[in-house]
């Protein structure tokens, strides 16, 4: 029996995770859940898990859940050092990471400091943080396992005995598959005009806001570039994109003989969060079969820069390493988040990454709090940057 903590389990890869474990109450309990602000959807999972804690935002929220909790016996609390504490509590033995952007950075790497086994679904943990956050990983036994359906795919296919070494296990290269998003085709004198609307329905996944406009501008590939290089160690001339548009095949690993061999499923992220929960076991995730004389076909592409530029500047940061990618991540989260209020054109989410990027010289940052000091002051400057893109704007029309 795994008694788990699922931070982010009012968004889509917490309910996912909680359906998983609802098909198999004999091997898993809840401890805590933690959502941010829907304290509705969160009353009502504390209801179905008899949750012994429950994490919101701030005292407010709190106020708003306990009436929804009735007689229920679970404990409300709020704010960061709550997430710390939910994670790291010695009854816990998991810890599902899937709080969205650098607000899940403190309480993952707490998780790694206590060496609990951390389902990893926040991109920016490692992102912003990958090198720290690996060595503690290692020095205190935590055990890492990918949620991403990329890097699950990846790991479904390496080597079992996978020591770090690409070289070793003879792997020249690592390939993330990417759906292109929902703009593939779309002409690019039409790009500027996408609307807030329009970006967040993905055409395969059924994901959060600000991960389906990161799926369409590919900035979400870019950051798992920088994922798998942490995660695998890989270097970053080995890790390749292509765009798969049909979302079926989830990543591969080619290999020194010349075979690739891929991992392939419908889209539906149970199925990785089943692959990393049942470990070593395979367990029913609820995803149904996948079944190919229903797939017309199988198509791949090369991305194009010219429609993808958060691509390049991924790689771009990726290779210049140090804090470049905290700056990334940074300037994108506060450019997205501009875009979906309708202050910015879809385009300029480049724009103002592309700005930080080129203030800021990258350096070597070994703290948390260094880290986090870096990513409050590029906010920062992104927030006023993207305001003047606003401001041209207004003065254009």
């Amino acid at each position: 029996m795994q008694t788990l903590t699922i931070l982010g389990s009012t968004g889509s890869i917490g309910v996912s995770t909680l359906d998983v474990m609802a098909r198999h109450p004999d091997k898993f309990s809840v401890f805590a859940l933690a959502g941010h602000s829907q304290v509705d959807k969160l009353a009502e999972q504390c209801h179905q898990f008899q949750s012994r804690y429950a994490v919101v935002a701030d005292e407010q929220r709190a106020q708003a859940l306990r009436p929804l909790l009735g007689s229920l016996k679970t404990e409300i609390l709020f704010g960061e050092q709550a997430l710390i504490d939910v994670a790291t509590a010695s009854e816990v033995t998991g810890v599902m990471c899937a709080i969205v952007g650098a607000a899940g950075l403190p309480s993952a790497l707490a998780a790694a400091q206590s060496g609990k086994t951390i389902y990893l679904a926040n991109k920016e943990t490692l992102v912003v943080s990958g090198s720290l956050f690996m060595e503690t990983a290692r020095q205190h036994g935590a055990k890492v396992l990918p949620i991403d359906s990329e890097h699950n795919a990846i790991f479904q296919v390496l080597p079992q005995n996978y020591s770090g070494s690409l070289k070793k296990h003879g792997i020249n290269a690592i390939i993330l598959t990417a759906s292109g998003g929902s703009f593939l085709h779309t002409d690019l004198a039409d790009l500027p005009h996408i609307t807030p609307a329009q970006a967040v329905k993905h055409p395969n996944w059924s994901m959060g806001q600000k991960i389906s406009v990161d799926s369409s501008t590919m900035m979400n590939k870019g950051l798992e570039l920088i994922e798998a290089h942490w995660l695998f160690n890989c270097p970053p001339e080995q890790l390749e994109v292509v765009i798969h548009p049909q979302s079926i095949i989830h990543s591969m690993v080619r290999y020194a003989d010349g075979s690739v061999l891929a991992q392939m499923g419908l889209p539906d992220m149970r199925t990785p969060i089943a692959y990393c929960l049942g470990l070593p076991e395979r367990i029913d995730s609820g995803v149904g079969a996948l079944d190919f004389s229903k797939i017309a076909a199988l198509t791949f592409q090369e991305p194009d820069f010219a429609r993808y530029p958060c691509l390049k500047l991924a790689y771009d940061a990726m290779y210049a390493g140090g804090s470049a990618p905290c700056v990334l991540n940074a300037a994108n989260e506060v450019a997205v988040a501009a875009f979906l209020r309708g202050q910015i054109r879809f385009t300029d989410i480049a724009r103002v990454v592309e700005h930080s990027l080129a203030k800021h010289v990258s350096g070597s940052l070994n703290s948390i709090d260094d880290l986090l000091a870096l990513d409050k002051q590029i906010r920062a400057e992104a927030e006023q940057f993207s305001g003047s893109l606003k401001s041209l704007q207004n003065t254009k029309l």
